[in-house]
């Protein structure tokens, strides 16, 4: 009889036959999917309880939730509060009070309203810190800085455009905080030579700076660069740090391995020199936008680090044909080449670079409009192994030359073509890339469904698809898409003009759905976004400008089934008051744009702003700025919420959209633009 009730208790229950530890690694597998997580804490009262021993990482969405949700997550070590714009003293408070034994990491990037009173119950209630993330706290100021040299086992610590920091406040935590291994400083502009150099003295065991964009010079870099475990420095944008100040530099840094010297305008080959003498070991170099000439003299420079040296970024540099041969002659082991923007780059420079660099994986020549199929020709047979290639606007590239891309290099992850002569034939050849999960093939219109079928047969790992003003696409290529491609996470069909409803209910499969841009396509219908809103429950990012179509009715359904959207544009829709009010349901929704949409009233934008409350950026019509209760937007405002007011003309809208459609129209003003 006994046994028989304990047969029949199992039966009733039996999830209490699984041990914890097999509940972890279950929550480990279903941990991606919050909807899924919630589901399967809510199964019983047991997984309720084993869910909250068992997460570790917790992302609010609001501050005032913080009492409640850290009371049942007990054992929380990663706290992200990017979502909360208002975080008091009082909830550092209960943080410290309530997470303190076990939290490790707290990210404060995003928040504000919190003092130095508040930093001091966090630093010392939370003895197990070790990672702060005070970036964009502009009103930091000393003081506060004092408070944070308090929590004793920090080692990553972020305080990117704390503007109002000075020298004395990275001084305290120097010596405060002697455990720290990186640290950022990004535009800190009140912290200079003296701030950099207590810290180099007192953090002996420092891995990586953040120095950019501080009115720093090289006599703090003497001192950096005798930090023995220094693996990655950052100077980008420091224009105190010239050829002068460098001179005497003598170092012998052989930890280094990561060096951003990029926009230092006043930093030549001679100052480069300097700074590269001791980098033996370096391997990742970034001298992007700087004022030197990319010459065979230059090549010089980089001699002593030339064996290492795997990756090399000269974006918007002046680079000359010798340069690089010599570059590519001496760092053979390059993997990585950006030479985005560099203008002057030739065949004969591309050709003689990649000739011997076997190993190369990474190149990106976006806009160098000087390049035809001879140097891409050369960049297929040299090199196999290329995972990535980014080539916008290379517009004298032929279309064999896409052809022989595919067919020799099979290993390809991450293709960027937008704006380039590539047809069907050369997808029908990209296609045999099995791996990969990256293609933009903006403005591409010699492209048709053909090619797209292509596409989908092959490459079922494709994640992020563009085809952004591809008019030769329609639904049949949509649909190819869909079908091949399950697991896409990001497409734009943005002006492609001949989309309809039967392409958002082919994309509806792809249930990994999170980005779906659809601008300017004018045929699409609430009937297509309710199919995307109810099967892809992913969905965070959204764009239906100029989709006249778009009504109430699609917003009434997003409300209901994409609880996990954070971003949508319905300017220029025909969303009226009702649609927009029905957004406050979704609790993620942070950025909202909705200018020339005329069916809104400031009433209806009013609640609308009230019941999203956890919205960061909002972009409406101009003329609601006197209409809207001012202390409505003050409100906001203090609640973190920064607004973009726009003055689009609403006459003539209807022929403004036809010419963007227009992709001979949109080319041209593309070219004017860049050519100023």
């Amino acid at each position: 009889m006994k046994k028989a009730k304990q047969i029949q208790h199992m039966i009733s229950k039996p999830f209490d036959l699984l041990s914890e530890e097999l509940v972890f690694i279950i929550l480990d597998l279903v941990a991606q999917s919050p909807s899924d997580l919630k589901s399967f804490s809510l199964t019983c009262k047991w997984f309720y309880q084993v869910e909250a021993r068992h997460r570790r990482s917790l992302k609010p969405l609001r501050a005032e939730y913080l009492p409640r949700i850290l009371t049942r997550y007990r054992n929380t070590s990663d706290l992200d509060l990017t979502f909360c714009p208002r975080v008091t003293d009082y909830a550092l408070s209960v943080v410290g009070c309530l997470s303190g034994p076990t939290l490790r990491s707290v990210d404060l990037s995003r928040s504000f309203s919190f003092s130095a009173a508040g930093l001091l119950r966090l630093a010392v209630k939370c003895v197990s810190l070790v990672e702060i993330d005070l970036s964009n706290a502009t009103e930091m100021r000393d003081a506060a800085a004092a408070v944070v040299a308090e929590a004793k086992s920090l080692e990553r610590l972020k305080l990117g455009r704390c503007k109002k920091l000075t020298d004395m406040g990275i001084g305290c935590i120097a010596v405060g905080c002697r455990k720290l291994k990186r640290v950022s400083l990004k535009w800190c502009v009140g912290v200079g030579d003296l701030g950099v150099g207590l810290l180099a003295v007192k953090c002996k065991d420092l891995r990586s700076l953040d120095l950019s964009y501080l009115p720093i010079t090289g006599k703090c870099l003497h001192d950096v660069l005798k930090l023995q475990h220094l693996e990655e420095l950052l100077l980008q944008g420091c224009f105190g740090v010239d050829d002068d100040s460098l001179k005497s530099l003598t170092h012998h840094c052989n930890s280094l391995k990561n060096l951003d010297a990029s926009s230092c305008q006043n930093l030549t080959q001679r100052g480069l020199t300097s700074l590269l003498s001791g980098a033996r070991c370096l391997e990742r170099l970034d001298l992007a936008h700087s004022s030197s000439v990319i010459s065979l003299d230059f090549a010089s420079s980089l001699n002593k680090v030339s064996s290492a040296l795997q990756s090399i970024r000269l974006d918007g540099c002046s680079v000359t044909c010798d340069g690089l041969k010599a570059i590519g002659t001496l760092c053979i082991s390059l993997r990585e080449v950006s030479l985005s923007k560099c203008v002057t780059v030739t065949d004969e420079g591309l050709s003689c670079l990649v000739m011997k660099l076997k190993d190369l994986r990474k190149l990106d020549i976006t806009c160098c409009r000087k390049l035809t199929g001879v140097s891409i020709t050369q960049v297929a047979n040299s090199c196999p192994l290329l995972v990535s290639l980014k080539m916008e606007s290379c517009s004298l590239v032929s279309r064999d030359a896409f052809w022989l891309l595919g067919h020799k290099c099979r290993l390809l992850e991450e293709l960027d073509f937008t704006d380039n002569e590539i047809d069907d034939g050369g997808l029908k050849s990209i296609s045999s890339c099995r791996s990969l999960s990256s293609l933009k093939l903006g403005i591409c219109l010699n492209i048709t469904d053909r090619g797209l079928s292509y596409i989908g047969m092959g490459c079922s790992n494709l994640r992020e698809l563009d085809l952004y003003r591809s008019v030769g696409i329609t639904d049949i290529g949509i649909s190819s898409i869909a079908q091949g491609c399950c697991h896409l996470e990001t497409i734009n069909i943005s002006y492609c003009k001949d989309i309809t409803d039967r392409s958002l209910v082919s994309l509806s499969k792809c249930s990994m759905l999170q980005t779906f841009e659809s601008r300017g396509c004018q045929h699409i219908t609430c009937q297509g976004l309710a199919a995307i809103a109810v099967r892809c429950k992913r969905l965070t990012k959204l764009d239906l400008k100029k989709c006249p179509f778009i009504n109430d009715s699609g917003l009434l359904t997003l409300a209901h089934f994409s609880q996990g959207l954070k971003q949508i544009s319905v300017s220029e829709t025909g969303v009226t008051d009702v649609g927009l009010v029905s957004l406050a349901n979704i609790g993620c929704l942070q950025n909202i744009a909705a200018v020339n949409t005329r069916g809104l009233s400031p009433s209806g934008v009013a609640a609308a702003l009230v019941g999203c409350g956890g919205l960061r950026k909002a972009k409406l019509h101009a003329s609601l700025r006197l209409l809207v209760p001012p202390s409505l937007i003050t409100h906001m405002e203090a609640r973190g919420c920064a607004f973009l007011w726009k003055d689009y003309n609403n006459h003539n809208n209807n022929n403004t959209l036809q010419a963007e459609l227009d992709p001979k129209y949109w080319k041209l003003q593309l070219e004017e633009d860049i050519e100023l």
